[in-house]
């Protein structure tokens, strides 16, 4: 049953995509190949995206109201946890939305690795004819060099690195700053867990991504410098759309 969702929904699709970019990019370079697979995969997810782009801006607007909250019932963990979904409510948002995009995403990236570096059994830059879709020809050229200079099959530092640092602006645009400690204020160990979780998204997070894409071919890499520039033009367009409305 997980085998033929795997296939149906997640590797075959990929794969089949893959190849038809390759067989109508001049050269059938596989690194524009991934670029254009994952640009397409974006705009198919475009609304789930948007949603969560603009659940995360509605929670920040709501934080110094989620905040009130907590402090009027404090001691009221049930009626704090109910207006606080009744809060989410009236904004009109979910906030599981974004953790939803992340989980369905895991299997994406896991398939646009295998459609290079397994492809069914058959690596690129030969082709698995057996999954093709009957629409889908096999490329007459396959180039695994990106551009003419990266193999796209073997690890990339640059790219590697370019995934890091997208991940840091992604982060950056998306999150919003946190303000400044009360060096008079007491400990508190909420706000502590706040702000550590803000540095590790902010900076852990990019060093994360940096080593799972030096860990796995340049497809990895190349996929999340993509996404994240995806991101964050999503983020500009969601935020300049809100301040318009």
């Amino acid at each position: 049953m997980i085998s033929t969702i795997w296939h149906l929904f997640f590797f075959n699709p990929i794969y089949n995509l893959l190849v038809y970019l390759i067989d109508v990019i001049p050269g059938g370079d596989v690194g524009v190949a991934i670029i254009v697979t994952v640009i397409l995969v974006k705009f198919l997810l475009l609304p789930l995206s948007v949603k969560a782009a603009k659940t995360q801006v509605v929670m920040r607007e709501l934080d110094p109201k989620l905040k009130a909250l907590k402090e009027t019932y404090k001691d009221d963990k049930e009626a704090q946890a109910r207006e606080i979904m009744a809060a989410y409510k009236d904004a009109g948002l979910n906030p599981f939305a974004s953790i939803f995009l992340v989980f369905l995403q895991i299997p994406i990236v896991i398939a646009l690795y295998y459609s290079v570096a397994r492809g069914g059994g058959v690596p690129l830059p030969e082709i698995n004819t057996a999954i093709l879709y009957s629409f889908v020809t096999v490329p007459s050229v396959v180039s695994m060099l990106f551009l003419g200079v990266v193999d796209i099959a073997a690890k990339s530092l640059p790219l590697a690195l370019l995934a890091g640092v997208s991940q840091y602006f992604q982060a950056r645009f998306a999150m919003p700053p946190l303000p400044p400690r009360d060096k008079d204020a007491k400990p508190d160990f909420k706000t502590d867990l706040q702000h550590s979780m803000h540095l590790q998204m902010r900076y852990m997070l990019p060093v994360i991504i940096f080593f799972a894409a030096y860990s796995f071919n340049a497809s990895i890499a190349l996929y999340f410098v993509v996404s994240n520039i995806f991101a964050i033009a999503q983020e500009q367009y969601v935020k300049k759309h809100r301040e318009n409305s």
